[in-house]
């Protein structure tokens, strides 16, 4: 019996996507900027593709979406494409809890010589709109916060630091990657300028992602070439990838409604059922979460045969995919900064797991991987 709880590192390709993709790849296989007819029906893919993204999130004009290669390059792109407008070095505004692929961009921008300010969160992984408007400064050019933590599935306040970032007259963005399709986004609504999106964390293709780039906001690209999407990402669009995010991206709008209350549920019953385990703290605000989302810490884990990757690698045995927080470098285990950003200690912040949910998990599949989970726990811990 195998059983996947890793929905928020990747998500399976669906039939519907991979269907699309092989039309691409047998019949639209010209290249989008070539105005023959082989080129004008890989171009109505790609189109077609930007306007499913663009409903996804309710974004009114479809050449605000930007197509990349995935959610790294969108996230540098909104990054570093902001940056390069000035020639002397500004202000910028993170928090702590950002994926790496906001934060080492940003950590390449102080060395350049750009403030940077990371915002704390609270023990549930928050950020407090009070601190960003303390942050913020007359030189403050971008405020980028993410949209749900991976790690922990924490979901911020976007509206509300997105409406104190607009009042500053700066530019917000947020990673929305692990929140689209799992929540309601609607970009009209919310003031955010630029926001994340990956195709893979919504049962698309690997190898696609878009930045949304309000109507009106300027970037500098990072690519030169042909100037392709809108001339802020050069190169050859991926036609086939594009076609496969772009159902993926339908059908998750189509299918919201309904899977993000039963990922909920099943969120709820294994939260219940890891409940009173001695030494298991669930992390992340309980309230303010991702629907899918589901995680912990080992209050005492020793980094060796209690931790959380040990953790992993004996669900993965039992043929149960789930992942931990902590990083391995050189063959030494480093606690989690996410886990430590909020308070943890350092023991917790190495024991630190996640199980995510996705559209095939079941309540028997939830029920046995607690079953295990715990069996395991009680194992290693004796």
């Amino acid at each position: 019996m195998q059983i996947y709880l890793d929905y928020s590192a990747t998500t399976p390709t669906r039939p519907e996507a991979i269907a699309a993709m092989q039309v691409a790849l047998k019949e639209q296989w010209g290249n989008p900027s070539s105005l023959h007819e082989w080129g004008q029906r890989a171009a109505t893919v790609v189109e077609q593709g930007r306007i499913q993204v663009a409903k996804l999130i309710h974004a009114a004009n479809p050449e605000s979406i930007i197509f990349t290669a995935g959610g790294t390059e969108a996230n540098n792109l909104a990054i570093m494409g902001v940056a390069r407008l000035y020639t002397v070095p500004q202000h910028i505004i993170i928090s702590q809890v950002e994926h790496s692929a906001i934060s080492e961009p940003v950590r390449l921008l102080e060395k350049w010589g750009w403030e940077v300010t990371r915002l704390g969160v609270d023990s549930k992984g928050r950020v407090s709109p009070w601190d960003l408007k303390t942050a913020l400064q007359d030189n403050t050019v971008l405020v980028s916060i993410i949209y749900g933590q991976s790690e922990i599935g924490t979901v911020q306040p976007i509206a509300e630091l997105g409406n104190i970032t607009q009042q500053h007259k700066a530019l917000f963005h947020t990673d929305a990657v692990q929140a689209a399709g799992r929540l309601p986004i609607d970009v009209e609504k919310l003031s955010v300028d630029l926001l994340t999106l990956s195709s893979h964390k919504i049962y698309g293709p690997q190898g696609a992602g878009a930045l949304y780039v309000r109507p009106g906001t300027e970037l500098v690209p990072l690519l030169a070439g042909g100037g392709q999407e809108m001339g802020l990402r050069s190169g050859t669009q991926a036609v086939p990838v594009i076609a496969g995010f772009g159902v993926a991206a339908e059908l998750a709008s189509a299918e919201l409604p309904g899977e993000t209350p039963r990922l909920m549920k099943l969120r709820h019953r294994l939260f219940a059922q890891l409940a009173n385990i001695p030494g298991l703290i669930p992390t992340g605000d309980l309230d303010h979460r991702l629907p899918h989302h589901v995680s912990f810490c080992v209050e005492h884990a020793d980094g060796k045969k209690l931790s959380g990757k040990a953790l992993v690698r004996q669900m993965n045995l039992a043929g149960i995919g789930i992942s931990a927080g902590s990083a391995c470098h050189s063959g030494k285990l480093s606690p989690s900064p996410v886990l430590l950003a909020m308070g943890y200690s350092e023991s917790a912040a190495l024991g630190g797991v996640r199980f995510t949910l996705g559209r095939d998990t079941t309540a028997a599949d939830v029920d046995w991987a607690g079953m295990v989970f715990e069996q395991i726990l009680q194992r290693l811990s004796f």
